[in-house]
């Protein structure tokens, strides 16, 4: 997929995140009304979740529209890792809200109060789940065209909403139709719970991308199956690589026989680029061009020959 390509698909991926801003807010407005009417302590913790929501989808839009900002002079990699910072901003909030939820809801558990209008939060939780799945399929749609990766986590932060929601009916039919009045604030301890963990889960991917973190081993192995299969090819190490956003990065050595003009060895690594640029069109690769046997230096975490590891043998003999 090529830069103009790239650029003719942003307006999808950013209808998407305008989207999941507006149902954000009027879920927002709604399961505020809401929780206020019921007393509900699962509705509240719904309610801090859809709060989250419209964060995440704010954060979103961001990053998409940053995505689309080419590289620049003093940023020649891209904006990708703003990403990455604005997600660890997210999860401070996140953090926060659910503490918060979940000493409401263990001081509720010390002392529970019955919730009142179940019929209500019912009708507000399914009208959340009716709306949030038709944004699902929205989303979907818009990932199938661009396979943008901040439209794909959006997807997946709506998909637990309907979980939440779902809960929220179980909280209120349990409190007010089987009179189990605790049931309210067990359940606003499990969305904390839910709210914590996903806010782990967040930081977790930020961490790894602010370091740099290498790919999976099997992206890493689908990755050299096609660098490796270039005829004249004689090894390939101090492979490395790294995610920045959307976008993904992979540099390594590519050793080719020393007798080679420089034009040949040339064509060589374009006929590399190529094939990877086919199979891989969001990587941004970079190869530096070594005579076979040439060592730069004695550090063994730089210098492995991964073809060997991969496919059994060196290649090129």
């Amino acid at each position: 997929m090529t830069h103009d390509e790239r650029r003719r698909l942003v307006p999808y991926a950013t209808r998407a995140a305008l989207a999941s801003v507006a149902m954000a807010t009027f879920l927002l407005a709604l399961k505020g009304f809401a929780a206020w009417h019921t007393g509900s302590i699962a509705m509240l913790g719904s309610l801090a979740d859809t709060a989250l929501d419209l964060l995440a989808s704010l954060v979103t839009l961001y990053g998409v529209r940053l995505a689309a900002t080419p590289a620049d002079h003093d940023h020649r990699f891209g904006h990708g890792k703003a990403e990455a910072l604005a997600a660890l901003f997210q999860v401070a909030l996140i953090t926060a809200s659910a503490a918060g939820i979940g000493w409401r809801a263990i001081q509720a558990l010390g002392a529970p109060n019955a919730t009142t209008d179940a019929e209500f939060g019912i009708g507000v939780s399914v009208i959340a789940i009716v709306a949030t799945i038709g944004l699902l399929a929205y989303q979907r749609m818009v990932i199938r065209k661009t396979g943008s990766v901040a439209i794909l986590a959006d997807n997946v932060h709506y998909q637990s909403d309907v979980l939440l929601n779902g809960s929220v009916i179980g909280a209120l039919v349990l409190d007010q139709y089987l009179g189990w009045h605790g049931a309210d604030a067990i359940f606003g301890i499990a969305i904390a719970a839910w709210l914590l963990w996903g806010a782990f889960q967040a930081s977790s991917t930020a961490i790894d991308m602010l370091m740099d973190k290498e790919w999976p081993d099997d992206q890493r192995a689908a990755f050299l199956d096609v660098a490796a299969r270039q005829p004249g090819l004689r090894g390939i190490h101090d492979f490395r690589t790294r995610r920045s956003g959307s976008h993904d990065f992979a540099q390594f050595h590519m050793e080719v026989a020393r007798d080679l003009t420089v034009a040949e060895a040339h064509d060589l690594v374009e006929g590399v680029e190529r094939n990877l640029k086919r199979a891989f069109p969001k990587v941004e690769v970079l190869i530096h061009l070594d005579p076979e046997g040439h060592v730069d230096t004695d550090n063994p975490l730089v210098e492995a020959d991964v073809t060997p590891h991969w496919f059994g043998k060196r290649v090129g003999h």
